[in-house]
């Protein structure tokens, strides 16, 4: 059988485009014992998969050129040799970016489409939900009454990560990049206050969302946004670093020292990857299910369809193109 895959041609230098992803088709093996042959229903793309796309050490290996691309992929069994997987079973896992691919059961995770859209396996309760689960409850311990800001606050953990802080009782200030973004945030997930970086008058619009100071900040973004935040910072402040977009597709980013503002403050900044809390999983999952279920927790998916547009979505995410979740549609479920 023959597939289709997406393989990393170059490294970017700056903002990915399209000449850094190639388009190859291949041969796919036939099974072995404990294997299955799986569709392609959807691709999550994420901004760490562009620190991947770098030379050099860093928490996860870097992709190799002309090898395929791998993230987040929600696939149909098609064929089995797997003793816990039968044809048209919904699965999740790390996968190559791919049409079609043969990959052995262990790799693999159930999905019941009956707790929740098969998409929020990629999002809500996926790798996204658990990161804003677990980085603002077990790092930055929201209590009733704190002020809460997010960053990045309109992408898929930021949104999340504001609606468990309401959920907590703390007062939630967003930053986002559009005034459309800004009244989603308020009216919609109900943030006490959202703040457009863009505005000429960011500086000023923060001090006052932030009258109080900043208890716990929520770090997707890093950059100048960052830096203003840090000024506000409470003493006993916690920072749970998720992301540092502003910087990904830098050569260098150059900021203020922020020793001396952690010390004052007995400030806890603390670095964290999902992947740490892989062993209570089902713990985020079971209580971001409930949340969704009582209605506490909603979410968004920008979804766009076609494999073939998979390295344009994912340059998107630089762009800010997309509310919430972003993911790529390759194909419907065989019994839709």
């Amino acid at each position: 059988m023959r597939s289709e895959e997406i393989q990393l041609a170059s490294r970017p230098q700056g903002v990915p485009n399209n000449d850094n992803f190639n388009f190859v088709e291949i041969n796919l093996p036939s099974l072995n014992s404990g294997e299955v042959l799986l569709k392609t229903l959807y691709l999550s793309v994420d901004p760490y998969m562009r620190g991947r796309m770098r030379e050099g050490k860093s928490y996860a290996a870097p992709y190799e050129l002309h090898q395929p691309i791998v993230g987040g992929v929600i696939s149909e069994v098609m064929e089995s040799k797997s003793e816990k997987l039968i044809k048209g079973d919904i699965v999740v896992g790390f996968q190559k970016w791919a049409r079609n691919q043969v990959v052995h059961e262990s790799e693999l995770q159930k999905i019941d489409p009956s707790l929740a859209p098969i998409s929020t396996a990629l999002g809500i309760l996926g790798m996204t939900g658990l990161t804003a689960y677990f980085g603002l409850l077990d790092i930055g311990e929201p209590k009733e009454g704190e002020t809460v800001v997010v960053s990045g606050a309109a992408g898929a953990v930021g949104m999340i990560v504001g609606q468990i802080a309401k959920i907590k009782g703390a007062r939630t200030v967003g930053i986002a990049g559009s005034q459309d973004k800004i009244d989603y945030l308020v009216n919609e997930l109900k943030f006490d206050e959202a703040i457009n970086y863009k505005s000429e008058h960011f500086k000023d619009e923060l001090a006052s969302a932030c009258a109080n100071g900043v208890d716990v900040y929520f770090e997707n973004v890093g950059g100048n946004v960052s830096d203003e935040v840090f000024k506000h910072l409470n003493v006993h402040s916690r920072i749970p670093v998720c992301g540092a977009i502003s910087a990904y597709n830098l050569q260098e980013d150059i900021g203020p020292r922020i020793q001396t503002t952690l010390i004052k403050n007995r400030t806890l900044m603390k670095g964290f990857l999902v992947g740490d809390y892989a062993h209570r999983a089902s713990e985020g999952i079971l209580q971001l299910a409930q949340w969704l279920k009582e209605g506490k927790l909603t979410y968004e998916e920008t979804i766009i369809e076609g494999f073939e547009n998979t390295p344009e979505a994912f340059i998107g995410l630089f762009k800010g193109t997309n509310l919430g979740k972003l993911l790529v549609k390759v194909a419907e479920p065989s019994n839709h």
